[in-house]
């Protein structure tokens, strides 16, 4: 990009850079990460081979520029943002595409894995050249009008990450190791997705045991703040429930054997595959759901 300038009279062109960033990974989170960085002037390249009509078209709206698996390794940042259980194929074609390159682009891993998976993940990319980074993102996609959300790097000493703080992410770069992102990552989904997995188990059982009236009134008035959050929570989950049946297994490997709340995120991930199973097939689990939290004047 050219921006004309005069100094004394005499005109000047002056040439801003105008980076590019690979995103793999367009969905919800990936393509409004990318339209905000696209909003601040950064290029954003992805690789949309197999992708289904809804994925490109939202790639398309955004404003991604699809490209070749190969010219991916061309851009100045590699970022990946997918599920959980796609995480090492992502590094593994990252670091195949990247091997060929005399000066390969740092590699930002974002997705919601355990520490021990960023290190196996890590471990992909020994001889290749390419700095791996730490990295997690905690909150909603990016919407217009607001900051969030925030995105946590570890490993991060030459602060590569600077070029998204340049184009629009917020970025808080963390002292800790390789995998300390992951590790709070994983310690805040424990606590908000779980808080919204065991909101979800006890409505359910309320609905199946005659008690959800009661349930709905009590939390109405002795919890309100919790009311509130399942009420806007629950729904939203829907469509999200089979991304995290990986996150919650990641969460229960970080916990490791020797914690019992291990068996808790366990179950967390059969309650999520329940779920997302019912959001594709009957909906009668959501239906019992809905009904429940429009009692409780959420």
């Amino acid at each position: 990009m050219a921006i004309g300038n005069s100094f004394d009279g005499r005109s000047s062109i002056i040439e801003v850079h105008m980076p590019n960033i690979a995103i793999i990974g367009s969905g919800a989170m990936g393509s409004a990460v990318a339209k905000r960085l696209i909003d601040h002037g950064a290029t954003v390249l992805t690789n949309l081979d197999g992708r289904s009509e809804r994925t490109i078209a939202r790639a398309k709206a955004a404003g991604i520029v699809p490209v070749s698996r190969q010219e991916l390794a061309k851009a100045e940042l590699i970022l990946s943002i997918v599920p959980p259980a796609e995480a090492i194929n992502v590094a593994e074609l990252v670091a195949d595409i990247s091997s060929m390159m005399p000066a390969p682009a740092p590699f930002i891993d974002l997705n919601a894995i355990a520490p021990k998976t960023m290190q196996a993940l890590a471990a992909r990319f020994e001889g290749s050249g390419v700095e791996v980074l730490d990295g997690a993102i905690i909150g909603g996609p990016p919407v217009p009008g607001k900051s969030g959300p925030t995105i946590y790097i570890s490993g991060d000493s030459a602060e590569r990450s600077r070029l998204l703080e340049n184009y629009g992410l917020r970025v808080r770069r963390l002292d800790g190791p390789l995998g300390a992102a992951s590790a709070l990552k994983m310690c805040y989904a424990g606590i908000n997705k779980g808080f919204i997995g065991l909101g979800t188990a006890m409505l359910l059982a309320a609905s199946r045991s005659g008690a959800a009236e009661s349930l709905k009134a009590e939390l109405s008035e002795s919890l309100p703040d919790f009311d509130r959050k399942l009420s806007k929570s629950i729904p939203d989950m829907y469509p999200k429930a089979y991304r995290w049946v990986a996150e919650m297994q990641e969460i229960a490997d970080f916990l490791g054997e020797d914690d019992p709340a291990a068996t808790i995120f366990r179950g967390m991930a059969g309650l999520f595959s329940k779920m997302a199973d019912d959001v594709e097939d009957s909906r009668v689990l959501v239906g019992q759901l809905d009904e429940i939290l429009a009692e409780t004047g959420g």
